[in-house]
């Protein structure tokens, strides 16, 4: 079983910065716990969901979408079980509903239906 909650999404002027965090939690060993790949999604009003950053549990592997390289930093603290996703110059195209999931061994680390677990998202809204 695994949970994840997401927090800090906030209201923001353009230009800002925000830092998003997910608490991952696995019920069941640390070994287990590093087999996953935590991607962010976001997903704005009528839009289909989009996979944006994730990062590799057992090698801090991060990888990006083109469309948000340079802006976009995904990390980990592993001794709290959580990921980051700091988010640089947001733009209002940045205004979404953030989500962070969890998957194992997937072929496409951005790709939505590879993800089993999701959290209930965070809301980043940023005005101009």
């Amino acid at each position: 079983q695994v949970q994840l909650v997401e927090t800090g999404g906030a209201s923001v002027q353009t230009g800002e910065s925000l830092r998003l965090s997910c608490v991952v939690s696995v019920y069941s060993s640390n070994a287990y716990y590093l087999t996953f790949s935590i991607t962010w999604f976001r997903q704005a009003p009528g839009k289909e969901r989009e996979g944006v950053a994730g990062i590799e549990l057992r090698t801090d592997f991060p990888y990006y979408a083109d469309s948000v390289k340079g802006r976009f930093t995904t990390s980990q603290e592993k001794a709290k079980s959580t990921v980051f996703l700091q988010i640089n110059a947001l733009t209002p195209e940045d205004t979404a509903m953030y989500y962070c999931a969890a998957g194992r061994y997937v072929a496409d680390r951005l790709g939505r239906t590879e993800y089993n677990f999701w959290g209930q998202g965070t809301q980043v809204t940023v005005s101009s």
